[in-house]
């Protein structure tokens, strides 16, 4: 393919991607790199995101050593997978967020006891920002803030992918 081809075939990758930003979902890997193990504050990991209807949760572990369960917040507090709503064992779950709700979430074989426990509030999506007629309005809802930070971050990732991955750098 000519060096022309690639980078018009690059261009529109990225504009694509930058275009259908806002409608892709944020997969929120627990425990960032050091994922689903135990001795790890899962609270603080949480706190440190924005979920939204439609993002996934995603769980990375050992597969034959450990496991995900969502529970309801007894479950949760008291570590028990009695009245569990889903279970995952493959060792990288997706699992997706559909409603706007708190999620709870622990390993089943007894690590939830050495804190491999977590909940996440799921918000709704925020209204898209309305049109006003005739008049300019700064973008006040925290829609806007959710598409430019989305859609910032797909033109980050695009970039990345066209530049190393095309070999021009």
């Amino acid at each position: 393919m000519s060096s022309s081809t690639h980078l018009f075939f690059s261009l529109l990758l990225f504009f694509a991607a930058s275009t259908l930003s806002p409608l892709l979902a944020t997969d929120h890997i627990v425990g960032a790199n050091r994922g689903w193990n135990p001795g790890i504050n899962y609270t603080l990991w949480a706190n440190n995101h924005t979920f939204y209807v439609g993002d996934l949760i995603s769980f990375r572990y050992q597969k034959n050593q450990y496991n995900v369960f969502e529970v309801n917040q007894t479950g949760y507090d008291n570590c028990t997978t009695e009245f569990a709503v889903g279970n995952w064992s493959s060792g990288k779950d997706f699992v997706p967020l559909n409603e706007a709700k708190r999620y709870y979430f622990i390993c089943g074989n007894g690590q939830c006891y050495n804190g491999m426990k977590v909940s996440v509030l799921v918000h709704p999506l925020p209204p898209p920002p309305s049109a006003s007629v005739g008049v300019e309005h700064p973008p006040t809802s925290s829609a806007a803030s959710v598409v430019l930070e989305r859609g910032f971050g797909v033109l980050v990732v695009s970039f990345v992918v066209i530049c190393f991955g095309s070999g021009w750098m």
